[in-house]
């Protein structure tokens, strides 16, 4: 999707943070992508700060206010209906000024 909204002309910047606690599975989470992985640690913990649930999306805007959450369990991305409507997500956030 990243590449997508980049040959699409829109600027958005997609990355995964990883609850403090999972790093063995990090790696593997690595593995043949090309998306930035944040570590959450124990003195930055933006899971329970922000919220998150395990597979969120949170779609923040240019001044790091959440502006939509996305839920990948909820909403698979196999889905097309489900792709398109967190496509449109960034999209729209993108084209806001």
């Amino acid at each position: 999707m990243q590449d997508e909204l980049t040959a699409g002309g829109f600027t958005v910047t997609i990355l995964g943070v990883n609850e403090v606690g999972h790093e063995s599975g990090n790696p593997s989470v690595c593995a043949g992508r090309d998306i930035p992985w944040l570590q959450e640690t124990a003195e930055e913990l933006v899971w329970s700060t922000w919220g998150i649930a395990y597979r969120d999306v949170i779609v923040v805007d240019g001044n790091g206010e959440v502006v939509a959450v996305f839920n990948l369990t909820q909403n698979d991305l196999g889905n097309a209906t489900n792709y398109a409507a967190l496509k449109a997500i960034f999209e729209s956030e993108a084209s806001s000024p």
